[in-house]
C-alpha cells in the first residue's frame, strides 16, 4: 500500500539535500495513486507547494504532441512516411530544402538532422507556429535525414503545425479537444494567463535566485509548453499504460499506436545509458534489463521527469522548480522504482581511474557549434577543457553565462568523457565522434554539435 505521508517526508528530505526549492512527486502503483509535495513555489513569496500545484513539464509536452500525431495516423490523415512537404505544402526546410526528405518518423525520433534548438519568438497570436515554421528555411542540418540521433525541438513545432493544419485550429485548442477534455485534465494548460489561475511554480537558479523569465515562447509550444499538476500527468501516463483508453473505457488512441510509440526505433548513442533508444517520442531505457519508458523536460529554471514500467504498471512523475534537480531525480526514482517495481536505475557515469591517460587529445580541440550553443574544446595542463556558451534566443531566455568545464576520461575508449558544473551534481556524459561525411562532432545533452571552421 502506498504511504503518502512516508513519501512526503522522504521527498522533503531529499529535496533539501539537493537544494531544490520545491517539488511534487506523483506515484501510481498497484491501482493506487498518491501525490507528495514539499518546499515553496517561489522563494520570493514563500508560497508553499501543494499537491495540486502546477509546474512546467517542458519537453514531456512532446509525448502529448506525439499522441495527437498518432491519432491523426489512426484516422488515416497522416502516416509515418508522410514528408514535411506533403503535410505542409510550400514550406521550405533548410538550404538545400529537405522538406521532401524529412518524414513524420524522422521528427518523432529526433533523426531529421535539422538544427533543433531554435527558440525564435514569433508572438502570442494563434499564427505563431505558422510563422515559426516559415522561418525554418534558414535552418542548417548536421546530417542527412535518418543519419543519426540528435535531440530536435524545432521538429516538434513542425509536428504541431501539421496538427493545426489538419485540425483547422491552434495546437493549444487541439490539445484541449483531443486529450485534456476527454481525459478530464482540468489542470493542464499551455499559456501563462491560464497557469496563474492555479497554484503555479516559478523557476529558480542554483542558489535559490528566482528566474526573470517565467516560460518559453508560445511558438515552441508543441515542443515544451505544457504546465500541469502531478495528478494530470499521472492520468496521461495511465492512459498510455491502459492502451489508449480513458478511465471510462473510451478509446482515444489505437492499441497498435500506443505499442508503436513505446517500441525502440533508433539507438541513443549515450554511453552512460547502455541500450537506450528512442521510440515514437518515448525514450526507452534499460533498468536491470527491463524496458522503462519516459521523458524529461527542462524550461527556464524548472525541470520535470516522467517514468513508467509497463511490466509492473508503475508510473511516477517528479516536478521541480529548479533547473538543477538531476541529483534529486536520481535519488527519488531510485527509491520509487526500487521499492515498487523492483528495478534499479543504472549508475551515474564516473571518471575513470586517475592515471587513465588519453593520447592525442589535440585532435578534439576546436570550435563546435549549432543553434543556441557553442562549445570550444581545448587542451590545457594535459587535459581537455570545454567552454559552453549559450547563443541566440536561448541565451536571452535563460540568461545563462558561459561555463568552463574540465573533461575527465570515462573509460578506455579515448572518446568518452564526463563533466559536471558542481561537485554535488551527477556527472554528465560527453562523447566525441565523426559523422558519415567526416565532420567531427561532440555529443552532449543528447545533441550532436559539429565542429566548424
Amino acid at each position: 500500500m502506498l504511504d503518502a505521508a512516508n513519501w512526503t517526508t522522504r521527498l522533503g528530505e531529499l529535496a533539501r539535500q539537493a537544494r531544490v526549492p520545491g517539488a511534487v512527486l506523483g506515484i501510481w502503483a498497484g491501482g493506487q495513486e498518491i501525490v507528495a509535495a514539499c518546499g515553496v513555489l517561489n522563494r520570493a513569496t514563500r508560497v508553499r507547494v501543494s499537491t495540486d500545484s502546477v509546474f512546467q513539464v517542458g519537453s514531456i509536452t512532446k509525448l502529448w504532441t506525439a499522441t495527437m500525431i498518432m491519432q491523426l495516423i489512426d484516422a488515416g490523415l497522416l502516416s509515418l512516411d508522410t514528408t514535411v512537404a506533403q503535410a505542409l505544402p510550400g514550406l521550405r526546410l533548410g538550404s538545400p530544402d529537405l522538406a521532401d526528405q524529412v518524414t513524420v518518423a524522422h521528427l518523432l525520433t529526433h533523426t531529421s538532422g535539422i538544427d533543433g534548438d531554435i527558440f525564435t519568438d514569433t508572438g502570442r497570436g494563434d499564427d505563431c507556429l505558422a510563422r515559426y515554421v516559415g522561418l525554418l528555411d534558414r535552418a542548417s542540418s548536421a546530417f542527412p535525414p535518418g543519419g543519426a540521433y540528435s535531440y530536435c525541438n524545432s521538429g516538434w513545432v513542425l509536428l504541431g503545425r501539421m496538427i493545426e493544419v489538419l485540425d483547422g485550429r491552434s495546437w493549444d485548442d487541439s490539445l484541449a479537444e483531443r486529450l485534456c477534455t476527454p481525459l478530464e485534465l482540468a489542470q493542464t494548460v499551455t499559456l501563462p494567463e491560464e497557469a496563474i489561475l492555479h497554484r503555479a511554480a516559478v523557476g529558480h537558479r542554483r542558489g535559490g535566485a528566482r528566474v526573470r523569465v517565467w516560460g518559453l515562447p508560445r511558438s515552441v509550444g508543441p515542443a515544451g509548453l505544457i504546465t500541469a499538476a502531478p495528478r494530470d500527468l499521472l492520468a496521461f501516463a495511465r492512459f498510455h499504460l491502459d492502451g489508449g483508453l480513458t478511465p471510462d473505457g473510451k478509446r482515444l488512441l489505437s492499441e497498435a499506436s500506443v505499442t508503436a510509440m513505446q517500441q525502440p526505433r533508433t539507438a541513443i548513442p549515450d554511453f552512460a545509458s547502455p541500450g537506450a533508444a528512442i521510440g515514437l517520442s518515448w525514450r526507452v531505457d534499460r533498468w536491470d534489463g527491463r524496458a522503462i519508458i519516459g521523458h524529461d523536460g527542462d524550461t527556464v529554471g524548472q525541470s520535470a521527469y516522467l517514468r513508467m514500467d509497463p511490466q509492473t504498471r508503475v508510473a511516477a512523475c517528479l516536478l521541480t522548480n529548479s533547473g538543477q534537480s538531476g541529483s534529486l531525480y536520481r535519488a527519488v526514482f531510485t527509491e520509487v522504482f526500487g521499492s515498487l517495481a523492483g528495478v534499479r536505475m543504472p549508475p551515474c557515469p564516473q571518471p575513470a581511474v586517475q592515471d587513465a591517460g588519453v593520447p592525442g587529445l589535440g585532435r578534439f580541440a576546436g570550435r563546435y557549434e549549432r543553434a543556441s550553443r557553442r562549445l570550444d574544446v581545448s587542451v590545457c595542463d594535459g587535459g581537455l577543457h570545454v567552454t559552453l556558451t549559450p547563443t541566440g534566443e536561448l541565451a536571452t531566455l535563460s540568461d545563462a553565462q558561459p561555463l568552463d568545464l574540465s573533461l575527465y576520461p570515462a573509460d578506455a575508449s579515448g572518446l568518452n568523457f564526463v563533466c559536471r558544473i558542481h561537485a554535488d551534481q551527477p556527472w554528465n556524459p560527453l562523447s566525441f565522434g565523426v559523422l558519415a561525411d567526416g565532420v567531427p562532432y561532440v555529443f552532449l545533452g543528447g545533441r550532436i554539435t559539429p565542429r566548424v571552421g
